[in-house]
């Protein structure tokens, strides 16, 4: 099997952390598989493809040179509620695939109704983090993962915790690199103008864990999410 996902290696992205999640699902069921970030006419008995609009090209390249080969294509959340309406080349994507894969059934009704009778919901789920912290008894610590691009929104919680009294014990813990231009100034202010506010940067995934189990409460303020691993 080849998995095609547009976000490189090492990269924290969700497209790539999706990939290397169900990489290891499909080696413990017995397959071989192998992660590109494009198609590059080698072999393969299934492509699968993260991300209809990025992945395009790989599908389209895929079908070309091997029409009989199965094509599954993971829909993500700005191709289902940005890209699609007006990508041509995520339409095509769709067209060609065999299975598409959304992770939260409303999806389906983001996808044209003519493709609709080739998707399939697989819910994303995770493994508890074991011996979590517990949580910081002086605080009421709200974590909100995920990098910081616009797509996310992701001052949204620190914005509405400037709203609280100042009785209140809530502190908002930002996890992520600042992707979007401009946002790693806005962090870096928003954490000197708001006291509540602390941004940590990318964190290693098992650090990330860690600090969401411990959290009173998680923070998804995404603009346009297609099913929220985290």
């Amino acid at each position: 099997m080849l998995v095609i996902c547009p976000a490189s290696p090492g990269s924290r992205a969700g497209n790539r952390t999706t990939a290397l999640r169900w990489a290891a699902k499909l080696r413990a069921l017995g397959h071989r598989v192998r992660i590109a970030e494009k198609y590059c006419d080698e072999a393969c008995d299934v492509l699968i493809a993260l991300h209809a609009h990025k992945s395009a090209a790989s599908v389209s390249r895929s079908f070309e040179i091997c029409p009989g080969r199965p094509i599954v294509v993971a829909l993500t959340g700005t191709d289902l509620y940005r890209d699609l309406p007006e990508s041509i080349a995520a339409q095509t994507a769709l067209t060609i695939a065999r299975r598409i894969v959304v992770l939260q059934p409303l999806a389906i009704e983001r996808i044209p109704e003519a493709h609709r009778a080739k998707a399939r919901v697989i819910y994303q789920s995770a493994v508890p983090t074991p011996n979590p912290d517990p949580p910081d008894p002086d605080h009421f610590d709200i974590s909100v993962p995920g990098h910081l691009r616009d797509e996310k929104d992701p001052f949204r919680t620190a914005s509405a915790a400037r709203l609280l009294p100042a009785s209140s014990r809530v502190r908002i813990l930002q996890i992520g690199l600042a992707l979007t231009p401009g946002y790693e100034a806005l962090a870096r202010r928003e954490q000197i103008e708001n006291p509540r506010y602390l941004w940590l940067g990318e964190l290693s995934r098992r650090h990330s864990r860690r600090l969401v189990a411990s959290s009173r409460a998680v923070a998804l303020t995404s603009r346009i999410e297609g099913g929220a691993n985290v």
